[in-house]
């Protein structure tokens, strides 16, 4: 039997909302273990003098407990 665990991390890029998330998920991987996905919850943009300058993602990753 697995026991899965998740957790909210909030990640962002200034090239885009992929950029976002495999930065966001390549963080996480470094200190979690058994990732098995991400759930993109919210996602926001930055403006600034009418452009966008930063791209922001707040997901849920969830990963299989060892044990």
């Amino acid at each position: 039997m697995s026991v899965a665990k998740v957790i909210e991390i909030s990640s962002s890029s200034s090239v885009s909302f992929d950029d976002a998330i495999k930065q966001g998920v390549s963080r996480a991987s470094k200190t979690v273990k058994n990732i098995q996905g991400a759930w993109i919850q919210d996602q926001q943009v930055v403006v600034s003098n009418n452009q966008v300058t930063e791209y922001r993602v707040m997901m849920k990753v969830t990963f299989i407990l060892e044990g």
